[in-house]
């Protein structure tokens, strides 16, 4: 039993360093370099291989864990966020009967990903950004207790952690990774650089607002200002998607009220700014709901390159949707809220 143990310990050894490497996504864009990281997938799928085996795993099995890539980078980013991540916490997870009885599953989801080609969701990323925008990115596949995908970067190469999940389906996939690209390419040609003549704490707004950029990446992934941003979805999502961007109006004037406080001082801390911006996102909240009706609106009014024109400054999307939205009623009937002349003015100051 002891000789049968060891030979599955150093055969699931040998399978992840073979199988988990830094390797290229398929893409011929000289604008695109993905690169995926499966480190992190690989290793905790190991472990659930052995515990769905009924043996016993190794502490070199758990180290390669937690040494992968994609892990350490992961606890950086919940660290960044102050959320609690500890290894034991971890283990508990990987250990839960749940997860293990998902094993097959997440094994054919991970081979899926695994041989991803990135072509199609880089081009439809790059039509709805600047011409000077580059993807660079490490594609990190995660086996993890979060259902979130998301993009990380800490003075390193930006990192796409994309949630391995056996129920998402091959186009909700692509919709995930486009959105996730688009943030990156736009990233790269708007830069990170702050308004110096810009007073803080609205240096501080001006930059959170960067925050519509989730409704820019909705409006890409969909691929068309014509398309339902959640096409690809469940009905109970796409429900929930359309009573949000009904309730655009309301969206906006809480937005509006936020970025008044600050230029009015009500809000006088970068810190406070900070706090405020981050309740509107939710699962999917006002930054993307608005910033994709924005976007649409603009889009169909202007056309598309308008609105690429604007992607880099928050405060020139606010006005060039307040010039869009008269037509823009005017052709459709609807009555859309425009963003107070007051905001517009202090904003461009």
């Amino acid at each position: 039993m002891l000789i049968r143990v060891l030979i599955l310990s150093i055969w699931l050894a040998l399978s992840a360093c073979a199988s988990s490497q830094q390797r290229p996504t398929s893409t011929a864009d000289s604008r695109v370099d993905v690169q995926l990281v499966d480190d992190e997938a690989v290793a905790a799928l190991a472990i659930l291989e052995t515990e769905l085996a009924r043996r016993p795993v190794t502490e070199a099995q758990w180290n390669r864990l937690y040494g992968a890539e994609g892990y350490v980078r992961l606890r950086q980013r919940e660290s960044y966020m102050k959320r609690d991540f500890t290894d034991a916490d971890f283990k508990a997870f990987l250990e839960s009967d749940t997860l293990i009885r998902r094993t097959e599953a997440l094994r054919k989801t991970l081979s899926g990903i695994q041989r991803v080609d990135v072509s199609n969701a880089a081009a439809q990323a790059l039509s709805y950004l600047p011409r000077n925008a580059r993807i660079v990115a490490h594609l990190y596949p995660e086996i993890k207790p979060k259902t979130n995908s998301f993009v990380f970067s800490l003075d390193t190469i930006p990192g796409i952690f994309l949630y391995v999940d056996p129920l998402q389906s091959q186009a909700e996939f692509q919709n995930t990774l486009t959105h996730e690209l688009h943030h990156i390419g736009l990233n790269s040609a708007c830069g990170t650089a702050h308004d110096s003549s810009l007073e803080e704490p609205l240096r501080t707004l001006v930059v959170r607002m960067g925050g519509f950029g989730e409704g820019l990446a909705m409006l890409a992934a969909a691929g068309s200002a014509d398309r339902n941003a959640h096409y690809e979805s469940d009905s109970a999502t796409r429900n929930r998607w359309n009573r949000d961007v009904a309730n655009h109006e309301a969206n906006l004037r809480l937005l509006e009220r936020f970025f008044l406080d600050v230029v009015e001082g009500r809000v006088t801390s970068p810190d406070s700014v900070n706090t405020l911006a981050g309740t509107f996102y939710g699962e999917q909240g006002p930054w993307y709901t608005v910033g994709w009706k924005m976007a649409v609106v603009i889009e169909k009014t202007f056309g598309r390159e308008k609105l690429i024109g604007v992607m880099c400054d928050p405060r020139a999307l606010l006005k060039l949707y307040n010039d869009a939205v008269p037509a823009w009623n005017a052709k459709y009937g609807e009555r859309l809220p425009l963003w107070s002349e007051r905001l517009i003015q202090e904003l461009s100051r």
